[in-house]
C-alpha cells in the first residue's frame, strides 16, 4: 500500500487525538499556568505531528 498522504498513518492518527487531548486535559489547568506548563504540553503535542508532516531528509 503506497502512502499519499501523511494523515493516512497511524501514527499521525494517534498522535493528532493525543494533541486533542492535551488540550482538553489542559483546559481544566489553573490560569496561572496558561503561559508555563499549559504553553508547554501543547506546544510539545503538537510539534509530534508536525515532525511526522516534515521529516528531515
Amino acid at each position: 500500500m503506497k502512502i499519499k498522504d501523511v494523515t493516512e498513518l497511524e501514527v499521525f492518527k494517534y498522535a493528532h487525538q493525543l494533541t486533542l487531548e492535551i488540550y482538553k486535559v489542559t483546559n481544566n489547568f489553573p490560569k496561572e499556568e496558561t503561559y508555563g506548563l499549559v504553553s508547554q504540553m501543547r506546544r510539545s503535542a503538537a510539534s509530534i505531528c508536525a515532525n511526522l508532516a516534515c521529516p528531515v531528509e
